[in-house]
């Protein structure tokens, strides 16, 4: 039974000694010792660039880490009034916020909570411009830098068409005009490389405007925590950036705060057959891992054979497509017997949903070192009904 997504790995070592009985099911359990090695890992990378790194709330927002995360690093990126009113509420430091496009009703409060607020396109800056200088914040401007390094078509802001930024070949002095400093976000769980090659090339298109700039935000998908990733190069061209050209910088990772941080328990419903061996789990691919359909990929799960019983993981939802993959034990499948995917605590957290009223995971937080564990929320009917009217 060939399975022909990507699958994505984690880091299974220190989860390999945790419990999974000790938890419902399902549940997403973070470890905040990785979240703190994380955090130790940008917290060096800004003080060796002088970059203020930001943690994306759009990618973990786990706002109980939030004063684990104050210690750490400088603020917070949000995409919107909600992540920016958490950001300034719970983590504090620096705000910046960006969306593809601002309602009137909101763009006081967002004025309010933010210190940046990074416009999509030349019209909405200068629809909100007064307002912004007038609440004495900083005004940002995205820009697509019409490079693409991004794997998966559908996440890639420089797509053709894409709706994401103003393209670098069409900025111009009205374009910037109040303009503090420009923000481009093109990468997704990359490593260094692509940031320079996206430098490099959209560079000539910014030349004759970076010395009116006071910033510039190369965004996130920046997997700077992965032991591959080529740190010293970054603090590098980091620091060149600042000094070359006389600005700020900032990055905003939200995968690399969480990254093989977290799992995700699952249990065994039921074991049909229908050409191929199936199991049926309280895990669902479309309410609890929806990347799972939409990028796709094949998240990693604890333990998986080589060889022995393979079985087709589902949900218990009715879309036919809720399915997860194909995995394989040594010992066959039981009834409730136990699983978990790796690397769940960025993303799946934020993405869940209550599609079919299948139940949330619940949500705990584990120390590896101490071996402490505390239930952090756990989701009822209400969480599902309170939703619809």
């Amino acid at each position: 039974m060939a399975d022909m997504m990507q699958t994505k790995a984690g880091d299974a070592s220190v989860f390999r000694s945790f419990d999974l009985s000790r938890v419902p099911s399902p549940c997403f359990v973070v470890d905040e010792v990785a979240i703190e090695r994380n955090l130790h890992i940008l917290k060096d990378v800004s003080d060796r660039s002088g970059a203020h790194i930001l943690a994306a709330l759009k990618a973990f927002s786990m706002f109980s880490l939030a004063p684990l995360v104050r210690q750490y690093l400088c603020g917070t990126c949000a995409s919107g009034i909600y992540e920016a009113r958490l950001g300034r509420e719970d983590y504090g430091g620096e705000v910046a916020t960006f969306c593809a496009g601002y309602k009137d009703s909101d763009i006081d409060e967002i004025l309010m909570l933010s210190d940046h607020v990074i416009f999509n396109s030349p019209a909405q800056k200068d629809r909100f411009l007064a307002k912004t200088r007038a609440a004495g914040v900083s005004v940002g401007l995205r820009i697509n830098p019409e490079h693409s390094e991004g794997e998966i078509a559908k996440y890639d802001p420089c797509a053709p068409c894409s709706r994401l930024g103003t393209p670098a070949s069409k900025l111009s002095p009205e374009a910037l005009a109040g303009v503090d400093g420009l923000h481009m976000h093109t990468l997704c769980e990359q490593g260094f490389e692509p940031l320079k090659r996206t430098w490099d090339a959209v560079a000539p298109k910014l030349e004759p405007y970076l010395d009116r700039l006071k910033w510039l935000n190369f965004g996130g998908g920046h997997h700077i925590t992965r032991a591959d990733y080529d740190r010293d190069a970054l603090v590098s061209f980091l620091r060149e950036i600042r000094e070359t050209h006389n600005v700020e910088v900032y990055l905003e990772p939200g995968e690399a705060v969480a990254l093989d941080a977290g799992i995700l328990v699952g249990e065994v419903l039921d074991l049909p057959t229908n050409g191929v061996p199936l199991a049926i789990t309280d895990i669902s691919a479309t309410c609890h891992m929806p990347d799972v359909i939409e990028a796709p990929y094949r998240p990693a799960l604890i333990n998986e054979a080589q060889k022995g019983h393979t079985y087709r993981l589902g949900g218990p939802s009715c879309l036919a497509g809720d399915v997860i993959g194909d995995y394989t034990w040594e010992q066959p499948l039981q009834i409730g017997q136990r699983f978990a995917f790796l690397d769940q605590a960025h993303y799946s957290m934020v993405k869940t949903n209550t599609f079919n009223g299948v139940p949330l995971p619940a949500i705990s937080l584990w120390n590896s070192d101490s071996d402490s564990l505390t239930m952090v929320k756990t989701f009822h009917y209400s969480d599902f009904k309170d939703r619809l009217s």
